[in-house]
């Protein structure tokens, strides 16, 4: 008896250590991303960036997704609310991103990005029927309002208008990010996990990149410097495709809301990579309103909140039978 207890203590633990290497290993693709970005945009525009890094990461999926022997729904409903969900959680708040972080540092626009559970927490007390706002979440939603106020009043009080702007769009994709988290959670849950990211991407694909090289028909890879092209491709391999591996894989081995924690980890990346390796400077008003911000997330995940949903029950087979 004490035997089976101590191997499956052990067996506990190995899990819990591999779970904890997954979280890590998320943070570190997810984190860094903003450093990258703030690379990228030197030279490429927003709406380019975003196309290159979601077609790089919709080709990566899609073949794993072959090369498992999987595919796709073939439901026109799902198609159009695949559509919605990469719209929202994808194609405008990777925009959104990029176009702000050409006027702020990429160690705020990680700390903005903190909003994103906050953001679907109100969200989804409108959307769906079961997640209400309760007490304990509410005080959690002001602080890390009051959080994004200290961040803005700065560039308010000294006027400096693109700074302003930067953090407003960056502050909008994080809005984004909570529509299409509260909308996949309403309506794309019973769909088997890998395929969402990869159903999304292509979605978002087929019409974005079009539309990057209509806005940009001159733009010219050659003489794109190497640091540039670099930082597009882990954008779109690391920072999208391999990242969207293991957080399903963190997910499946775990739990949504544990997987959710990476929300804490990827402003401690961003920032330190920011400092380090941009010469970013770090103000008193980013320090409080970074603490605002991951307080205000820390109380509204002492409740059973929807940061990320899961994926996967209750999967309709007529998915995959037929067009309707």
């Amino acid at each position: 008896m004490e035997f089976s207890f101590n191997l499956e203590h052990k067996t506990i633990t190995k899990m819990k250590i591999k779970n904890i290497h997954l979280l890590l290993l998320l943070a570190s693709f997810w984190g860094p991303s903003f450093l990258f970005i703030k690379i990228a945009v030197e030279e490429v525009p927003p709406v380019m960036l975003a196309a290159l890094r979601i077609g790089t990461g919709a080709l990566i999926l899609n073949l794993l997704l072959l090369l498992q022997k999987n595919r796709l729904p073939l439901n026109i409903d799902f198609w159009k609310k695949t559509f919605i969900a990469g719209f929202f959680a994808q194609a405008f708040p990777f925009i959104m991103i990029n176009w702000g972080e050409q006027y702020v540092d990429s160690s705020l626009a990680s700390i903005l990005n903190g909003l994103v559970p906050i953001f679907t927490i109100v969200l989804a007390h409108f959307m769906i029927a079961d997640e209400k706002l309760s007490g304990q979440k509410l005080k959690g939603v002001i602080l890390g309002f009051l959080g994004l106020i200290v961040l803005v009043l700065p560039n308010i009080i000294e006027g400096v208008e693109g700074s302003f702007w930067g953090i407003i769009a960056i502050t909008s994709a994080a809005l984004s990010y909570g529509i299409g988290l509260a909308y996949i959670r309403k309506h794309l849950v019973n769909i088997p996990s890998f395929q969402a990211p990869a159903a999304q991407l292509l979605s978002v694909s087929i019409y974005l990149i079009p539309l990057a090289f209509f806005m940009y028909p001159s733009f010219d890879f050659a003489v794109l410097q190497t640091q540039t092209i670099s930082s597009i491709m882990i954008l779109g391999v690391f920072g999208t495709a391999i990242a969207f591996v293991v957080y399903f894989k963190l997910i499946e081995r775990s739990s949504a809301g544990y997987a959710s924690l990476v929300t804490y980890l990827m402003p401690i990346y961003g920032v330190v990579l920011g400092v380090t390796i941009l010469d970013e400077v770090l103000t008193v008003w980013t320090l409080l309103g970074a603490m605002l911000i991951l307080l205000g997330i820390r109380l509204t995940k002492k409740t059973n909140t929807i940061s990320v949903p899961q994926f996967g029950k209750n999967i309709d087979p007529a998915l995959y039978t037929k067009f309707r």
